[in-house]
């Protein structure tokens, strides 16, 4: 494994005098992210219906990509021989992707896990493939992202406590082949945190990955079934038990109130694909809310989505032409709604991100700061 990192760094430039909130800039090889930061998702090497023109103008500093889905189409050798993700689809900032550990694991039916790693069938041709810590490293080295994930094991929710306990302890020893595996100082290996719904478990674990020094640690295995209770208990005890000088990522969290939750609790990035996903369904992320494009209100509504919002959509097109394309199943009904939505989730994160540096966070955010009362 590299140690030294050449291009990242974390730096600390406010803190939220009542909460564990802060503003920052992580450097990458291929530019800052301005922190809090929310990461549009492109899990095969696009964020849906979006050219990266598209991403710049909404605000996107940093996306993501799969490791998995890249490995199985088209291959992280057709990636390689083109220069990398960045080159592959011709996005300049920084990237991430993740190790593939969630979606193998979300296979329940299709995988058998060992020590050694996860054996599954892939759901495009049947094939059997094999992936293992090493495998993962060596896939993403060859996709080239700025910040690449250890392969981990994320047990579903519900789940026993000693399967919990059994995942924990086998994250840890494959994190460590994962650094002995890893071969490149230009991309920063981030651990992942797992531990279920246990207090214990969770601090255990973020204890093991400090004592390894990474350069960025992430929170995992939330959002994957939990009550919205349970993920924002745990994300606030967890995030705190990660060290101050490093960069922690939430990973798969994305509604108003789970953002502002994560940043209060000193989370730095995260990523969803609800804007896009949304979007697709005909549905726009407005002030707080979500709005059926569908709906009967806005066939006559001339008015934009949202007067505040500078992105393209807003700027140029009516609810009632929205409406008109959603109806009729136009795919640029899609690609404008997903404008919108990945501009707002990136202006919220970026209004905390102004709230912090004024301390004003909790007066500003205080709508979603509140006990929980009723879903996002």
């Amino acid at each position: 494994m590299t140690e030294d990192y050449t291009g990242f760094n974390f730096k600390c430039q406010a803190r939220c005098s009542h909460t564990q909130a802060r503003a920052g800039v992580f450097a990458t090889p291929h530019g800052a992210v301005e922190t809090p930061r929310f990461m549009p998702v492109g899990t095969l090497a696009n964020v849906k219906t979006l050219t990266p023109a598209q991403l710049e103008a909404a605000g996107a500093q940093m996306v993501l990509a799969n490791t998995y889905h890249l490995h199985l189409q088209p291959g992280e050798g057709i990636v390689a021989a083109a220069g990398g993700l960045h080159k592959f689809m011709a996005w300049p900032g920084p990237i991430l992707t993740d190790s593939g550990g969630f979606q193998v694991f979300s296979l329940s039916e299709m995988r058998t896990i060992s020590e050694d790693g996860v054996t599954f069938r892939s759901p495009r041709d049947g094939q059997m493939i094999r992936l293992t810590p090493e495998r993962s490293i060596e896939i993403q080295n060859q996709l080239g992202a700025d910040v690449i994930m250890a392969f981990d094991e994320c047990p579903p929710y519900p789940a026993p406590r000693q399967d919990v306990e059994a995942a924990v302890d086998r994250t840890f020893r494959w994190l460590q082949r994962c650094m002995q595996a890893h071969s490149r100082s230009d991309q920063a290996l981030f651990g992942i945190v797992q531990g279920g719904v246990y207090p214990d478990l969770r601090s255990r674990a973020a204890q093991q990955l400090v004592d390894l020094d990474l350069p960025g640690y992430a929170i995992g295995g939330v959002s994957v079934g939990e009550p919205g209770e349970a993920i924002e208990h745990i994300v606030k005890l967890t995030a705190p038990l990660l060290p101050p000088e490093k960069p922690r990522y939430l990973m798969g969290i994305g509604t108003y109130r789970e953002m502002a939750q994560a940043v209060a609790s000193g989370v730095d990035m995260f990523d969803c694909v609800i804007p896009t996903r949304l979007a697709r369904h005909g549905t726009a992320l407005v002030a707080g809310e979500r709005w059926n494009l569908k709906n009967a209100r806005f066939k006559e509504d001339f008015s934009p989505l949202d007067e505040s919002c500078p992105c393209y959509t807003c700027q140029n097109f009516s609810r009632a032409y929205l409406s008109h394309l959603v109806r009729a199943k136009e795919i640029l009904g899609h690609t404008l709604l997903a404008i919108h939505n990945v501009t707002e989730l990136i202006r919220f994160a970026r209004r905390m991100r102004e709230a912090i540096l004024a301390d004003r966070f909790t007066e500003e955010f205080a709508r979603w700061l509140a006990p929980r009362v009723d879903l996002d």
